[in-house]
């Protein structure tokens, strides 16, 4: 079994671990849902036809899954997720969990940035 630690590469995989498992054994959440354990896969089928139509699947989830990958890793999908993630993050800034604004943020922010116009205006005054 080889393990490979996963990159922070903004798809959720910061600080896990990556298992390559051998044939046979599949990875599942265990009832605590504390980690993953390895459980045993049906056996190999004999049969040709049986053979094959593994092959077709496995190669049917494969393509889907390099698909998933592909259009993860192109720039306009990882804007979009960006814009997103920063619309939610703002949303639960700005709003409480029943939609009503929580105004005392949005006056603080407000004042705050007043402040800096003021304290800009200011300084320019002062050294012109």
């Amino acid at each position: 079994m080889a393990t490979a630690a996963g990159g922070g590469n903004g798809w959720g995989l910061h600080g896990t671990c990556l298992t390559v498992l051998p044939y046979g054994e599949r990875v599942s959440v265990d009832q605590n849902g504390t980690g993953p354990t390895a459980s045993p896969r049906p056996p190999m089928p004999t049969d040709p036809a049986a053979i094959e139509a593994e092959i077709e699947a496995r190669r049917t989830h494969l393509a889907a899954t390099v698909d998933e990958l592909v259009l993860r890793a192109q720039p306009k999908e990882i804007a979009r997720k960006g814009a997103e993630y920063s619309k939610k993050r703002l949303r639960a800034a700005t709003r409480t969990p029943d939609g009503q604004l929580r105004t005392e943020r949005i006056a603080a922010v407000a004042g705050a940035a007043l402040l800096l116009v003021v304290l800009a205006v200011w300084n320019r005054r002062r050294h012109s």
